[in-house]
Formats: C-alpha cells, sequence, structure tokens
C-alpha cells in the first residue's frame, strides 16, 4: 500500500509532511519512554510483514498491522510506523523518503483513530467483546489507510481512479486477515499482559 515516489504532486507532499511531522511530534510528546522497547517491537513487526507481498491479481498486498500498532501504542503509532517506513524506504526502495510523510500518515492516523474508537472494546474483560474490538480495529485500520492513498492519489490530480480502485478490492483479503490476527492478539496479549490493554496505557 505505499505510494512510490514520482506520483503525487508537490502540495499534497507537503501537506502529508506536515500532517505526519504534527502526529510524530503529538506522539512524541505523548510517550513514556519507559514504552519504548514496545514501540521498538511493533515498529519491526510493521517493518517484517510489510515485506511478505502476495500477489493478488494484477496487485500485490500484504499485511499492515497498523491496527494493532494503534491499539497498544495511540498516538506514539506516528513515530512507530515512521521509523519502519523510512528504514522499508532505505534499505529495500519501497515507498520512497519524498512520500514518507504521505505514506506515514495513511498508515499511522487509522491506527490512532482506531485506537480510540476500540480501546475499551478490547479492553473489556469478556473475551467476545475484546476479540471483536480487535477484528474491527485490524479491519477498520487498513480500510481507512487504503481510503487515505486514494485520496492522496485523487489529490495528486491525475487519473487514479483504476488504480485505486484495484488496489481497494485487493485488499479485501487482508481486511479479513488483518481482523481475524489482531482479534486473535488481543486475546494472546490479554492473556499474558493484559495491562498493554488497559485504556490508559497508550
Amino acid at each position: 500500500m505505499h505510494i512510490s515516489e514520482g506520483v503525487l504532486s508537490a502540495p499534497v507532499l507537503a501537506s502529508g509532511a506536515v500532517l505526519a511531522a504534527t502526529g510524530v511530534a503529538m506522539g512524541l510528546a505523548r510517550l513514556d519512554y519507559q514504552k519504548l522497547p514496545r514501540v521498538a517491537v511493533l515498529s519491526a513487526a510493521f517493518f517484517v510483514a510489510s515485506l511478505i507481498h502476495v500477489p493478488v491479481g494484477p496487485v500485490s498486498v500484504h499485511l499492515v498491522l497498523n491496527g494493532v500498532v494503534g491499539l497498544l501504542l495511540g498516538w506514539a503509532a506516528f513515530p512507530s510506523i515512521l521509523v519502519a517506513l523510512a528504514l522499508q524506504a532505505i534499505l529495500m526502495q519501497f515507498g520512497g523518503l519524498i512520500v514518507l510523510g504521505v505514506n506515514t500518515f495513511s498508515m499511522a492516523m487509522p491506527a490512532v483513530i482506531c485506537h480510540y474508537l476500540f480501546r475499551s472494546m478490547v479492553a473489556s474483560q469478556n473475551r467476545v467483546v475484546a476479540f471483536a474490538g480487535g477484528a474491527l480495529a485490524g479491519a477498520l485500520a487498513v480500510a481507512l489507510a487504503g481510503l487515505f492513498v486514494a485520496l492522496a492519489l485523487f489529490g495528486g490530480g491525475e487519473d487514479f481512479a483504476t488504480v485505486a480502485a484495484a488496489v481497494g478490492l485487493a485488499h479485501v483479503p487482508i481486511f479479513i486477515a488483518e481482523g481475524v490476527l489482531t482479534g486473535l492478539a488481543v486475546l494472546f496479549i490479554k492473556r499474558v499482559r493484559p495491562a498493554m490493554l488497559d485504556r490508559d496505557q497508550a
């Protein structure tokens, strides 16, 4: 779901950079530095998951994991995802440094939105409710990321409707997979480290 270099217009790139910088600043301001290891682990998980591509029709898809990153980090999802995307751009040539702001905002803002929408559900003592909260967060975070990517492409002033539609359709299986994986991850965390899902932890 990365946007490559040379696709977006300068105003879209500048807007993405400003929005991402604002999100990163808010994330760092709210970050408890004792939780840096958690940020680093989730950044590494995001980095690795995005490298495993599965061909689906004319495009390829991959896990994003921004839903679980958002549930566990809140606003700190911005610096976590920024680091992962920067390393992918430098080491793997995925995306690019010029579009880093747009790509960071497209992935991290849905994570923050899902954090606030579903953190009460995942903190519930009812395992069914917790799983449902995780599943909804995982699916919606990917859907919103796709929407933000599509909006950035449309904002570029080019006719990317066909590409955006193809990318959206190809990611339908990812919505489902991310939902199931995030729901299961929430149940696992509740078993081994339930405090990580407390509403005040992120």
